[in-house]
């Protein structure tokens, strides 16, 4: 081939190519990057595959398999039906509707939503969405997988338009009324046991059941969730009032929606001189970069919970790192192999910070069994500044 040959040749379908992005520019709706985001904030526009408006809501720490999207039903509208192969956890930010699942022998499943409610769509199943609201749109948070099947395949016919079904996928038929199995995972004697909920709709993650995980901190309540059968996995945390939990690091992808209370989550990488610091409240999505540092604090007069989704289940880890989170990996010392800076050795600014946000506030601190609160806020400022304070990890990284 000579030189005047390869000039005509488009290297743009020939190089370094990206389908899932390629796919999200070609969808004529909004992308929005940042590193994190105000979902209810953002500007969406007509999207045709969904005959209803959406917005990409990508963050640089997404990492390689995971991304999110909005998806908004106008005043009494509905979306056109949609299949995919990749998975996809809908999380409500916003008003009320219905969701009518047509499974592979072509029976529909129907069940009502409002805010903060979270559910999947079993896998390549169609779907539609209605809002029941004659006078505000309704908006939901979609956190996929779409990345890593669609840059997989580089299909779009083949992720969007195939007919292949999967049946064990649907799950019991009171999945899809919220109703499910509560299933406890003991893992040892030195790691706290996992709490698993397996269904496909959660009506309320504001109320939903909890366990205790002080592994995380004091007072943390945990549950995680297989939802139907899926790849990807979620749980929802809450942290109590006058409480915050620890900081520890993970693999890129996990997206954190605040769902309830206020506060903030600082976000660091070893060495680092100063803190990344990320609101908290109801509509805020963030996805923390891979082994960045990130701890969640309250500082709200009430409890605050979170949702965080990512690739690999407790089920299906799927990576290395996802498996040694299952084992309890993320709950153990960075001192001990792990990836959680406890309470102990982190940086003297990062409890004075906060105590600082809760005064403004007017809520006590819970943690002076804890700190030597007294000591801390007699630190002078000047004395609190410089690299942020990470003890050294010892043993193997997980």
């Amino acid at each position: 081939m000579d030189d005047m040959e390869q000039e005509e040749i488009d290297l743009s379908t020939r190089f370094l190519v990206d389908p899932y992005l390629n796919w999200a520019n070609g969808e004529g709706i909004p992308v929005h990057l940042d590193f994190g985001h105000n979902l209810l904030a953002l500007e969406t526009a007509p999207w045709d595959r969904y005959e209803a408006r959406g917005c990409f809501a990508h963050t640089h720490g997404r990492g390689d398999f995971m991304a999110n999207y909005i998806v908004e039903v106008p005043e009494g509208g509905k979306t056109a039906p949609v299949k995919h192969i990749y998975e996809a956890f809908f999380y409500v930010l916003s008003g009320y509707g219905s969701t009518t699942v047509t499974s592979p022998d072509g029976t529909q499943r129907t069940f009502e939503w409002g805010p903060k409610a979270l559910f999947t769509i079993p896998l390549n199943c169609e779907y539609r969405f209605f809002n029941g609201s004659g006078q505000e749109p309704a908006r939901l948070s979609c956190t996929n997988d779409a990345p890593l099947v669609i840059n997989l395949y580089h299909n779009l016919e083949f992720v969007f338009e195939n007919p292949f079904a999967f049946p064990e996928r649907m799950g019991d038929d009171a999945h899809f009324e919220g109703e499910g199995q509560h299933l406890k995972v003991d893992r040892g004697s030195n790691v706290a046991p996992v709490n698993l909920w397996e269904t496909n709709f959660v009506h309320d993650l504001t109320s939903f059941k909890l366990y205790e995980l002080d592994a995380r901190g004091k007072g943390s309540l945990n549950v995680s969730f297989i939802l139907a059968d899926s790849t990807m996995h979620a749980h929802s945390s809450e942290i109590p009032r006058g409480r915050y939990k620890k900081a520890h690091r993970h693999a890129a992808g996990t997206h954190v929606h605040a769902v309830d209370g206020i506060g903030y989550t600082l976000l660091w990488y070893e060495g680092d001189q100063e803190f990344r610091e990320f609101p908290w409240e109801h509509g805020f999505m963030y996805t923390p970069p891979f082994w960045m540092f990130h701890q969640h604090f309250n500082t709200g007069d009430k409890p605050a919970r979170y949702l965080a989704c990512s690739m690999g289940s407790r089920r299906y880890p799927f990576i290395a790192l996802r498996r040694v989170s299952a084992e309890g990996g993320g709950a153990t010392s960075i001192q001990n192999g792990g990836r959680q800076v406890e309470y102990e050795d982190q940086d003297p600014r990062i409890h004075r910070k906060w105590l600082d946000a809760i005064a403004a506030n007017g809520v006590k601190s819970e943690m002076g069994d804890i700190f030597d609160e007294d000591a801390i806020l007699a630190i002078p400022d000047e004395e609190l500044t410089g690299a942020i304070y990470t003890p050294p990890s010892t043993g193997p990284a997980i």
